[in-house]
């Protein structure tokens, strides 16, 4: 981790009377490495991010599974996904036709160089995000996941995830959901851990009542 967890929620603490209430309350969010990364291999992580749209974690666990099978137990790589038949693929693994169409389009551009996945750690990250939504099927949701748990950047700040707007509606008595523009101001002061404190926050949506 490129960061002191410790250190961020202490500056978040000082710098937010909100997030102080929270971290008081809930305590440090889990910062230990989803037992499902994919460590170093960034392009498998987005293979399994476009696979996994729109599925519930178990359908696309197992639909992961399926494409590892079809590969010999491994993530393909950028090569084999464009050598394999598309239709075949979509059969075999339960794909739609889109997520074949995703799938192809990460390959071409990393074969191709447009997303150099050996140097995401030296670009900043608003280039990061151009050069990953340049992709089919990678929007700037999946980009800034990207950013936070795969790469784990310190400073994303999640604007269109719902659970972090819903969960800023709640912390700071809202009326309604916060714009993404509204959102970044709001958060301006949790520069530069803004990925701690969305993690935070989707912390206290935990302890919300269902």
């Amino acid at each position: 981790m490129g960061f002191d967890p410790a250190q961020a929620l202490a500056r978040l603490h000082a710098s937010d009377p909100v997030l102080a209430r929270l971290i008081d309350e809930y305590g440090s969010p889990d910062f230990e490495p989803d037992a499902s990364r994919a460590g170093n291999d960034h392009y498998a992580a987005l293979l399994r991010a476009i696979v996994g749209q729109q599925l519930s974690t178990r359908v696309a666990v197992v639909i992961w599974g399926r494409v590892l099978e079809r590969f010999g137990g491994r993530p393909p790589t950028p090569q084999q996904v464009l050598d394999d038949d598309p239709e075949l693929l979509k059969t075999s693994v339960g794909l739609s036709r889109a997520k074949v169409t995703y799938l192809r389009s990460l390959a071409e551009h990393v074969i191709s160089g447009e997303l150099d996945l050996d140097h995401v750690s030296t670009l900043p990250d608003d280039e990061l995000i151009r050069e990953l939504t340049a992709v089919k099927g990678i929007g700037e949701w999946s980009a800034h996941m990207f950013l936070m748990f795969q790469l784990e950047r310190p400073d994303v700040l999640a604007v269109g995830d719902l659970g972090v707007r819903r969960a800023v509606q709640i912390a700071y008595g809202l009326d309604e959901l916060p714009t993404p523009a509204a959102l970044t101001e709001l958060a301006e002061p949790w520069v530069p851990y803004r990925s701690v404190a969305c993690r935070l926050l989707w912390r206290s949506l935990d302890n919300e009542p269902a």
